[in-house]
């Protein structure tokens, strides 16, 4: 039986070897934890046994595939006729298409090799004021898996979602009397009164990183920009009042009593 030439054994590897590497990518950042930043949580263990099956398919098919496409007893002449071909088309000075295949496969290769070591070694980039700002931060409305009811139980408990999800329902400052506050998020600078007020601001996921929608709470503190960056973590803890910024859109702010800069929580992203 002929063998399979040097070119489609590489095109066959090359298949298999993108598999293996996006396959062993997903599984490590799913042991190192960080496949959370990339999608919902409910979604890792599905993923990780969809990898795991694509993988070892991909193996499979390798070790079961024949060593060669012709048939017994044509498989000379249709070799030396494709010979022939090459060698005529290199004469006349074209390029073979396989070849040129080749060099397409392999700088496919190479790219998703890149990537794949680039999430590997390099610490993940989570989503910014940036982004928060060209997603209509502040105003987009926001749906979890939980509903978007409003939350239960002690308001010191509740995350800049509840609270957006409450600012949005409710604007009459006196349902907002005697509730402590306490949240945590980045610094994103308001688009409506910079100088003054900022968001406290955390990203939503509700299936990857790609749909996340970003939810603040409007923070009064004038001049807030000489000791705190943007996208820095902060911790803040106070009471919401009347908004006395005359540029801000938003009706009620919070009137931080402490404001602590923080780390990156391990998992940034609210569900």
């Amino acid at each position: 039986m002929p063998r399979l030439s040097l070119a489609a054994l590489s095109a066959r590897w090359r298949g298999v070897a993108l598999t293996l590497i996006i396959g062993v990518t997903t599984l490590w950042l799913a042991a190192a934890g960080q496949l959370v930043l990339y999608i919902h949580p409910r979604y890792v263990v599905f993923t990780v046994v969809l990898t795991v099956i694509g993988m070892a398919l991909a193996l499979l098919a390798l070790a079961l595939s024949p060593d060669g496409d012709d048939e017994p007893g044509h498989g000379g002449e249709d070799a030396q006729a494709a010979q022939h071909d090459v060698s005529a088309a290199a004469a006349a000075g074209a390029e073979s298409p396989a070849r040129r295949s080749s060099i397409l496969g392999t700088a496919g290769l190479v790219v998703t090799a890149t990537v794949a070591a680039s999430l590997v070694v390099l610490p993940p980039a989570t989503l910014t004021s940036a982004t928060a700002g060209t997603r209509g931060l502040g105003s987009a409305v926001v749906t979890t898996s939980g509903g978007d009811g409003p939350a239960t139980g002690p308001t010191s408990t509740y995350t800049v979602l509840d609270w957006a999800t409450r600012l949005r329902q409710s604007t009459d400052i006196g349902t907002y009397e005697n509730q402590s506050v306490d949240v945590t998020g980045f610094v994103s600078p308001s688009p409506d009164d910079p100088d003054n007020s900022f968001f406290v601001t955390r990203f939503v996921v509700t299936c990857c990183a790609v749909d996340a929608q970003p939810v603040g709470v409007p923070v009064y503190d004038p001049g807030w920009s000489k000791d705190l960056k943007k996208n820095q973590w902060v911790r803040i803890r106070g009471s919401f009042a009347t908004n006395p910024s005359t540029a801000s859109s938003a009706p009620i702010t919070l009137a931080p009593r402490t404001l602590t800069k923080i780390a990156q929580p391990r998992d940034p992203y609210l569900y």
